[in-house]
């Protein structure tokens, strides 16, 4: 499917779209094609989130008081009880609806490899980004001074090369941008835009801060780039004469990588910010270079949560679901925040009274839980979430390979409706390939979110799985009798969507600020969600909740959301 096409728009479109793509294989090959391999659908607890919708939960059977609570164990949570930690202040909960802690950034392992649930990887960070640096050098992946400009990093976490490659035309080439074939007007427009970038990247304001910082917070308040936010990645590109179809699916590609979502409905801001933010640097690579690992960022979930219990013990409270929260509106010393969690092994409630509740967590739960906080529930409604799909494919043995540039750890496909395949086992170095896990995947983009959750909900895995080896089958026609396995993991509320106006509008503002009682520490306090920005506002966060305590701390210096 063209990146310009709607997807189907129900289920019965879906379906016939997938009967299409089976007769299709059954022409060509003029035999049935070999039985679907065996999998499972998975994913975030949907029965137990939308218990929410019924909100039938036993009354309290037990009372505890905790000085902080924190909602939320995925990288923000996590990053806020690390900070704490190391402050040496362990009087806190960390409470999570599944049973682990890591949200978006868990893995799967079979017999095979371990490999990606969701998010796969860290570009080399900035020098911005110093909680994130300092997380590095403790986890022992950094070596040396972690706000050098050119740190050392293990090699072991360095993506092996070919980084990536772009099937387009019937070959494959070096890179994501795509440069085979290319008349010389497009070739000129592919110029002009990585000038423009480049230009953002090295713009300074008067105050010294850069257009576009990572995180975001520290970046540039020019009435100029804030206009930015009010319009779309696409028209943006268009404004700028820009309109070369391959540059535009380029684009496209970046904004629903990152975002979930199509350049078209993108804020311009946010579009630029994923191509002009980075600037982090390596003794020991190129700037280009991300960290991974075969279960793409579940190293770094685990790092916090390990780091964590070695320091204040375990804190996690899994397998809980938050319903109620009440209190915590004043600015009283002693106005307390109650909140009600089930227990949902135990099937009872318990209930914790805190001074200091963090929220890290999706805001989009805020009207279904919180009692009072009008305006906080009035935000929330602001915010837009992408679906997602990931499905992971254990193979056998590598696939045929099509013409041009060899594997590569990010295999993209050129229009396509998914977003291609990492391989988990790319970092391995070994002489003679063997089996192998695939990770795909695909935002469900081109439709309502709501329709795109329904989709998900709706979906057998089958289905998936036709439509998945469907898509990869013309550049991998061997790809469905090598599959021993594919898995499924749905992601209904994958990610906020940076549409225009939402980063800096009062909203997302409300969620950046400190309050007395309450604050959040998840990565849609930043409008986007990526690793830097979720470690960044939980450091914050953390920061914030010790000095309301009156704690000291050695180095706090992530306060920095500016107007």
């Amino acid at each position: 499917m063209a990146a310009g096409d709607p997807l189907s728009v129900d289920r019965r479109d879906f379906l016939r779209a997938l009967a299409a793509a089976g007769a299709s294989s059954l022409t060509a090959c003029h035999r049935a094609p070999p039985p679907l391999p065996p999998g499972e659908l998975a994913g975030p607890s949907i029965a137990r989130g939308h218990r929410l919708r019924t909100a039938d939960f036993p009354p309290p059977s037990e009372t505890r008081r905790v000085p902080v609570l924190i909602v939320g164990a995925g990288i923000g949570g996590l990053s806020v009880a690390w900070q704490l930690a190391r402050a040496d202040f362990g009087d806190f909960a960390l409470v999570e609806l599944e049973s682990e802690a890591g949200g978006n950034s868990r893995a799967g392992q079979n017999e095979v490899s371990t490999y990606p649930l969701g998010a796969h990887y860290l570009p080399l960070p900035n020098r911005e980004a110093t909680a994130v640096r300092e997380l590095l050098a403790e986890l022992g992946v950094l070596h040396g001074d972690p706000q050098a400009e050119k740190p050392v990093y293990d090699e072991r976490y360095l993506c092996a090369t070919p980084q990536e490659r772009l099937y387009r035309d019937g070959r494959w080439q070096d890179g994501l941008l795509p440069h085979h074939g290319l008349s010389a007007a497009e070739q000129s427009q592919n110029q002009r835009f990585s000038e423009l970038i480049d230009h953002y990247r090295q713009r300074r304001d008067r105050h010294g801060r850069r257009a576009f910082a990572l995180p975001m917070a520290l970046s540039s308040r020019d009435a100029d780039l804030l206009a930015l936010d009010r319009m779309t990645m696409r028209d943006w590109l268009l404004a700028q004469g820009l309109d070369a179809p391959s540059l535009h699916w380029y684009v496209d590609y970046a904004c629903r990588d990152d975002y979930g979502t199509r350049s078209a409905d993108v804020s311009a801001w946010a579009g630029i910010h994923y191509f002009a933010c980075r600037d982090g640097k390596a003794q020991n690579a190129s700037h280009d270079t991300v960290l991974t690992s075969a279960g793409g960022n579940a190293w770094l979930a685990n790092g916090l949560a390990r780091s964590v219990a070695t320091r204040v013990g375990d804190r996690l409270i899994g397998n809980a679901l938050a319903f109620r929260v009440t209190g915590g509106e004043s600015s009283a010393r002693n106005d307390r925040v109650i909140v009600d969690l089930w227990l949902s092994a135990e099937n009872r409630t318990l209930r914790i009274e805190t001074g200091q509740l963090i929220w890290a967590a999706p805001v989009f739960l805020l009207p279904a839980i919180f009692v009072g906080h009008q305006s906080l529930r009035h935000a929330a409604a602001d915010y837009s979430y992408a679906p997602w799909l990931v499905a992971n494919l254990t193979l056998s043995r590598p696939p045929e390979e099509r013409h041009g540039a060899p594997p590569a750890w990010d295999n993209v496909l050129y229009q396509a409706e998914g977003l291609g395949y990492v391989i988990a086992t790319h970092q391995r170095l070994r002489l003679r390939p063997g089996a192998t896990v695939w990770t795909y995947y695909r935002a469900l983009d081109g439709i309502d979110p709501r329709q795109g959750r329904q989709l998900l909900l709706d979906t057998k895995r089958e289905d998936w799985a036709e439509r998945i080896l469907a898509e990869l089958a013309p550049v991998h026609p061997d790809l469905r009798s090598i599959t021993t396995r594919l898995d499924i993991y749905r992601h209904a509320h994958a990610m906020a969507r940076p549409l225009p106006g939402l980063l800096f509008g009062q909203a997302r503002q409300r969620f950046a600020a400190d309050g007395p009682h309450l604050r959040f520490a998840h990565a849609d306090a930043s409008g986007f969600s990526i690793f830097e920005e979720a470690h960044y506002r939980g450091v914050l966060a953390a920061e914030r909740t010790l000095r309301r305590l009156g704690i000291r701390q050695s180095t706090p210096r992530h306060e920095a959301e500016i107007g």
